[in-house]
């Protein structure tokens, strides 16, 4: 029950940002560019939901309830939603649905590039973030969903490309990852549960 109660919580919560952020541009609140605000903002909240998603695991260690995990794939799929998004509102705000100038942009904008790379990964384990793939491809499934590594860095080159001028922010998030990508290491993660039941006794 109190799985079912926070994956509701999840569902309920995830589409919030979207629906404010739209109620901003609707109202003029954005600025005065702002398809171009809504789409930066679209890629954010995606990065967001990617760090949040791959904290499921350590906090399930550190904790040792297993909502965590009941809760990462659809947090993924709100991750891949937001990113749809994004995708979708450069598509019709910053190219007006020219998809010449979107073959342009692949070859001359690197982050471009490497934003349809990441994409293209996320829809991989989007499509094969159910039960039926998880049968279907066993062990290979697995191995398949570790490429959400690969994408947490290449959103993460993709944001360096976008906001060069601000490293700050963009170092803030970076090292949000690089400790996702530390507490994955053997070592710590026989540490956690440790810590956790440590925790608790305190």
């Amino acid at each position: 029950m109190r799985f079912r109660l926070w994956r509701l919580f999840i569902f309920l919560v995830a589409p919030i940002p979207v629906g404010l952020w739209l109620y901003q541009a609707w109202i003029f609140a954005l600025g005065p560019d702002p398809g171009k605000v809504l789409v930066d903002r679209l890629g954010l909240g995606a990065l967001w939901l990617l760090l949040i998603t791959l904290s499921m695991t350590p906090l399930q260690k550190l904790t040792r309830w297993g909502g965590w995990i009941a809760g990462r794939r659809q947090l993924g799929l709100w991750c891949f939603t937001y990113v749809v998004l994004h995708i979708s509102g450069y598509a019709v705000f910053l190219l007006g649905l020219d998809m010449q100038q979107l073959l342009i942009d692949l070859g001359k904008r690197p982050y471009i590039f490497v934003g349809a790379l990441g994409f293209s990964g996320l829809l991989a384990l989007a499509v094969t973030s159910n039960r039926f793939s998880i049968r279907r491809l066993g062990k290979r499934w697995k191995q398949l969903h570790r490429l959400v590594y690969a994408i947490l860095a290449i959103a993460l080159l993709h944001m360096l490309w976008v906001v060069r001028a601000d490293m700050a922010e963009w170092s803030g998030y970076a090292l949000a990852g690089a400790l996702l990508m530390l507490l994955r290491a053997p070592s710590l993660v026989r540490l956690l549960p440790k810590v956790g039941r440590g925790a608790q006794e305190g």
